[in-house]
């Protein structure tokens, strides 16, 4: 990940780690937008979902802005002990996160269609992260880089959930958000999976390009 790179998604991750925390911690969660909405289609949320979304709101805000500085090369590069102590907080951070959302899941607005995009989100991450982790533990870095492009691409839905929801709304307001929000909740994660596998693709023949015949053989 370059400089400018790196500005765009930490200013982004920065952003709405912000919102979330003054919208959900600070705040009152209960009179949060977020969930009055979800209680014009549910009767009722229990102290447990409660207590799981602020686990999920908390964890996932400490991925989402350590995960452009275990990308940047250049930090990783200069401060590699500091990396390491970042990637196990950012481990730690997707471990929670990635269990408290796999539950919320379940409870998820939109019905069998959202419960399984948000489920399946909270899987994959949970997965990609594991990967990443095996990777670095048998010293193979590059593919350890590989599986963590792919990994932030879904930490990164926590960004991309929130444009593509002010996007439905403009487009069908309020009144159709539980059919918007089925398919937000594929949309805020398959898309950036695919540019993360179309960058690690990109990378792989660029390096290709560069790396002398001898050595291909």
């Amino acid at each position: 990940m370059n400089k400018k790179t790196w500005l765009i998604f930490s200013g982004l991750a920065i952003l709405i780690s912000t919102y979330s925390i003054v919208q959900y911690l600070i705040l009152d969660a209960h009179h949060a937008g977020f969930v009055r909405l979800k209680l014009t289609f549910t009767s009722t949320l229990n102290s447990f979902w409660y207590i799981m979304l602020y686990m999920h709101i908390v964890f996932s805000v400490v991925a989402l802005v350590i995960g452009p500085f275990t990308l940047f090369s250049k930090f990783r590069e200069r401060n590699i002990n500091r990396h390491r102590m970042l990637g196990k907080i950012y481990m730690i951070g997707i471990l929670f996160g990635g269990v408290s959302g796999l539950y919320l899941a379940f409870y998820a607005t939109g019905g069998l269609a959202a419960q399984l995009g948000f489920g399946f989100l909270s899987i994959f991450w949970m997965i990609t992260a594991s990967l990443a982790l095996a990777k670095i533990k048998h010293k193979k870095i590059y593919n350890h880089q590989k599986w963590m492009i792919r990994n932030y691409s879904l930490t990164f839905a926590a960004v991309t959930l929130r444009f593509w929801l002010i996007l439905f709304t403009v487009l069908f307001g309020f009144e159709n958000f539980n059919y918007s929000y089925a398919i937000i909740s594929w949309l805020c994660w398959v898309p950036n999976l695919v540019v993360a596998e179309w960058l690690i693709q990109r990378k792989l023949q660029v390096t290709s390009t560069f790396v002398p015949k001898t050595l291909k053989s």
